[in-house]
């Protein structure tokens, strides 16, 4: 299950060769260049790129047809001017969402709803506290490519996705915007394995800078997989990647600071596969939230 980012590596995990496609997306993404067109039309057009490298059409079938990982990608509906693409409808939108969540985050269920794609013929059971409208979509060859476009299409950044064949009609854009970490409690018998890159989720985009975290009853059956403060603090510049380093750093920069990065998590790896075959070894503590 993944929105935006989170959305693209579970596309990669249901491939038959889940190493090399997250390798490939990671590679490739890092070296893409907008300094020729950091546009909205141009990121896109980047996107769609990078899906088509990935994601062929026979790596398509792989996830579709995949028996074991059935993959859940999540976007967000929109309506009211966050469904415009005009950067000033858009802003004006983005604005009142904002003021929405810091009042309470159910107020933005006003102009976004969750519509989820999937291959499973089962929805996801979950509970949750803001009651989002939620829609269910099967994942075909028709939408694929649509529907994971569109759970990572950042407002402002890139282009929205507009009517996805055999969803409702409509405007999508990053599902991240209402499920930015998940703040939702699955229904299930066992647990959830919640990679992530610190250990205090957001429940939405709007959340990102403030105080408020997910609801700690959400996570009783999650085990998150996160990497320690030290092992961040030891990343060039001290931090993980993330998307404002094409605007703050010249591209070859960018792109060595970024692979040192990818080499530097080799260690994750072999901690997760230490962790793994001697359980006397993990490091397991308490969710600080």
């Amino acid at each position: 299950m993944g929105s935006s980012a989170g959305a693209f590596r579970a596309s990669c995990l249901a491939q038959k060769d889940p190493v090399s496609a997250i390798t490939e997306l990671a590679y490739r993404y890092s070296e893409t260049d907008f300094t020729l067109d950091a546009s909205p039309q141009g990121v896109t057009r980047a996107a769609e790129q990078l899906l088509t490298q990935i994601l062929p059409h026979d790596h398509m079938q792989q996830v579709l047809n995949n028996e074991r990982f059935k993959v859940h990608f999540i976007t967000a509906l929109c309506s009211g001017a966050v469904a415009k693409e005009s950067k000033l409808h858009q802003g004006a939108g983005l604005t009142k969402s904002l003021i929405n969540n810091a009042l309470g985050r159910q107020r933005l269920t006003q102009q976004y709803q969750r519509v989820v794609f999937s291959t499973s013929k089962q929805a996801l059971k979950y509970q949750e506290a803001s009651v989002f409208s939620t829609e269910y979509v099967d994942l075909t060859e028709q939408n694929f490519h649509q529907a994971l476009l569109a759970s990572g299409a950042i407002p402002m950044v890139m282009l929205g996705i507009k009517d996805i064949p055999g969803a409702p009609a409509g405007m999508y854009r990053d599902g991240g915007i209402i499920d930015y970490h998940f703040d939702f409690k699955i229904e299930s018998e066992g647990l959830t394995l919640y990679p992530h890159f610190n250990s205090r989720p957001k429940a939405g985009w709007f959340d990102k800078n403030l105080k408020r975290t997910a609801n700690p009853n959400n996570y009783d059956s999650t085990v998150m997989l996160v990497p320690s403060q030290e092992f961040v603090s030891g990343l060039p510049f001290s931090k993980i990647p993330d998307r404002t380093d094409f605007e703050k750093i010249d591209t070859s920069t960018r792109i060595r600071y970024w692979h040192n990065v990818f080499e530097q998590t080799e260690r994750l790896a072999e901690s997760f596969s230490n962790a793994v075959n001697k359980p006397e070894t993990a490091i397991i503590k308490d969710l600080p939230f």
